[in-house]
């Protein structure tokens, strides 16, 4: 996948250059087969599906779930989708608001984002004989992947949660059934008409994305594929609506700790010890549960970037059953 060259997304991204600033068209996150699923309450949802692996599959279909904030992608689990495609369907989800995904002007809710994995999981089955699946989640999508899999039991057989939210500090949520945290004077002051565009603009300029990267990963060195991904991706059209949801904190579930409680399949629970992610004080809530399983990597928020190769190893175990 060719980029354009960092001189030419920063004058883009800044609007600096001589001229009209021409956005360059988003390409596909990770290569495959791009999949429209419509879902009556999500919009339409870009799923990709990677060529199939040389001989016939012999493991179940694998989903992959990328988290949530101003720039996130499918790019995001572009390593475990290469990786994976060797040994088994697997498939990447734009979610709503971001990708190649519908991005338009509406609320994003957990609510939202849960059916839109439930939609991309009934299609991977209708295309799979109905088979219970595998999937993962990075950070924030961990929440929306287990309400879906409290709602659908049947529908997921193993999950793999990296990074996930909702193990921070020593108190739990436990709100009402589809509580968020989300503050409305917030998500009303961010997205004033006035300043909702500068706002954006700032969260978004190339520097500032690569501040926040080199935050996830707990130094300098971060993945460059993936900044300059996500410089393309926050530069298109209604790329503002679903990141100031996730600032002002509606994305985020209240009741959680009550959906991890309700999770009856087997789950990996993995994350890093550096950088802004490393506050998981609350997996000893799970860790006498025998359905849980968890793993530490001396990496910072996407071990799948630092450490591919221990990484893989753990989540391939996982997945065949074996201890991570």
């Amino acid at each position: 996948m060719r980029l354009p060259s960092t001189t030419v997304l920063v004058c883009l991204a800044l609007a600096g250059c001589a001229g009209k600033p021409v956005i360059p068209a988003l390409p596909q996150p990770v290569a495959g087969t791009a999949i429209a699923v419509e879902s009556p309450s999500a919009g339409r949802v870009l799923m990709f599906e990677a060529p199939p692996p040389v001989q016939p599959p012999a493991n179940r279909p694998l989903l992959l779930i990328h988290s949530v904030n101003a720039a996130g992608s499918a790019y995001e689990v572009r390593p475990i989708y290469q990786h994976a495609q060797a040994t088994r369907p697997v498939y990447a989800i734009d979610l709503p608001g971001f990708g190649l995904s519908e991005r338009s002007d509406r609320a994003y809710t957990p609510r939202l984002m849960t059916d839109a994995v439930l939609a991309a999981v009934a299609e991977i089955r209708r295309r799979h004989g109905g088979v219970a699946i595998d999937a993962l989640g990075l950070s924030l999508s961990s929440e929306f992947l287990a309400r879906a899999a409290v709602e659908q039991p049947d529908a997921f057989a193993r999950l793999a949660l990296v990074s996930p939210t909702g193990f921070s500090g020593n108190k739990q949520r436990r709100g009402a059934p589809g509580s968020t945290r989300g503050q409305a004077w917030l998500y009303r002051s961010l997205s004033w008409s006035v300043w909702d565009d500068g706002i954006y603009r700032l969260l978004t300029r190339p520097g500032t994305i690569r501040y926040f990267l080199e935050r996830t990963w707990g130094g300098k060195q971060i993945d460059e594929g993936l900044w300059a991904y996500d410089v393309i991706t926050t530069q298109q059209p209604g790329a503002k609506f679903a990141p100031l949801h996730f600032v002002s904190a509606n994305l985020f579930a209240a009741d959680i700790n009550t959906l991890y409680d309700g999770l009856t399949v087997p789950v990996w629970m993995s994350h890093g010890i550096r950088g802004d992610f490393v506050d998981y004080r609350g997996k000893a809530w799970y860790a006498d549960r025998p359905n849980w399983t968890f793993t530490e990597f001396p990496t910072g928020a996407l071990p799948q970037f630092e450490v591919p190769d221990a990484f893989f190893a753990a989540l391939d175990r996982f997945l065949a059953g074996e201890q991570p």
